[in-house]
């Protein structure tokens, strides 16, 4: 990645002393960009060009998007690609780093009127609309680190007098061993039959519903799918294929107002077109990375003023 990770304040590695896993968030979106477990294997991908500077969002380890996903729906909007979230640097908490036997964590805010980037024009999150609407928010995300997993969990607290709706992912960029991410006996994602799937690539496939029987076939090329299952089923568990005899668990669980909420799976690989296209991506490696992304879509309540979401990934490893 462009600047030296080891030289740049704005990224806290975070150790769990007592089984050698760790990981490491860089303050601008609160962007986790690693996570080594107890043996050492990086499990997630950042790319080699991604910018480390705060001049854009940072391509890899797990972006949080919020309060959009994709672009606006409204064309009208300026609000940029995937929301503020991940555009503006955070604060950590204090006292909230800590190292102890059952596991090491630190926890990030950032609040809505502190988010000078990617709000935006014209919408609901813009300066001057939040404030005549009354809309504002605390975002919170608690990392937990031990020698099973790494734990993530994106708090949205609605501080404001007014209710909103919001989409949120994390948009999680899982590391594939061998350059394997397009042999899909080497990398695949296990766990969502049932779910119906809307595929932006490949239309034959569009509005399918995925059978239990049949694992999720990641062909070559480019892969671009959302997972979405029925109302109330609120959990959701895959194994991810990273390379050649290595599959790694993630399971994710939404609630609004305590009360769960559905869960949906993106599934994204670039592949080499897209590749050429994106500034902070080399041409060849979309070969070293498959996005698996738990996300609430919309498929939940507004959140009511003086109310919380909150929503939580585990990956172990």
């Amino acid at each position: 990645a462009e600047g030296n990770m080891t030289d740049n304040a704005d990224i806290l590695t975070i150790a769990h002393s007592a089984s050698g896993a760790s990981c490491a968030v860089h303050k601008f979106g609160a962007t986790v960009i690693s996570y080594k477990s107890a043996e050492g294997r990086e499990n997630l991908f950042l790319s080699s060009s991604a910018k480390l500077d705060g001049s854009k969002a940072i391509r890899g380890g797990i972006p949080l998007v919020f309060p959009i996903f994709g672009p606006p729906t409204d064309a009208s909007s300026t609000m940029p690609q995937h929301g503020f979230a991940r555009q503006n640097m955070w604060t950590v908490k204090d006292g909230s780093q800590h190292d102890s036997d059952e596991h090491a964590g630190i926890s990030l805010s950032l609040n809505l009127t502190d988010a000078s980037a990617g709000r935006g024009e014209n919408n609901a999150w813009s300066v001057d609309n939040a404030k005549k609407d009354g809309t504002d928010c605390r975002l919170t995300l608690d990392i937990k680190v031990d020698g099973t997993s790494l734990t993530t969990i994106l708090i949205v607290e609605n501080t404001g007098s007014d209710a909103f709706n919001f989409n949120c992912l994390q948009h999680t960029y899982f590391a594939v061993d061998g350059s394997a991410a397009q042999d899909p006996t080497k990398c695949f994602v296990h766990g969502l039959g049932g779910y119906s799937c809307i595929d932006k690539i490949d239309s034959a496939n569009d509005g399918k519903v995925a059978s239990y029987d049949k694992d999720i076939d990641l062909t070559p090329g480019e892969v671009d799918r959302v997972y979405v299952h029925e109302e109330k089923h609120s959990a959701l568990g895959v194994k991810i294929g990273v390379g050649e005899g290595k599959a790694i668990k993630m399971e994710a669980m939404g609630e609004v107002d305590e009360s769960p909420v559905p869960v949906s799976c993106v599934v994204w690989n670039p592949h080499i077109e897209k590749a050429k296209g994106m500034g902070d991506f080399t041409d060849e490696q979309y070969k070293d990375m498959i996005c698996v992304e738990p996300g609430l879509l919309g498929h939940q309540p507004v959140l009511n003023p003086g109310k919380e979401a909150r929503f939580t990934q585990i990956i172990f490893a």
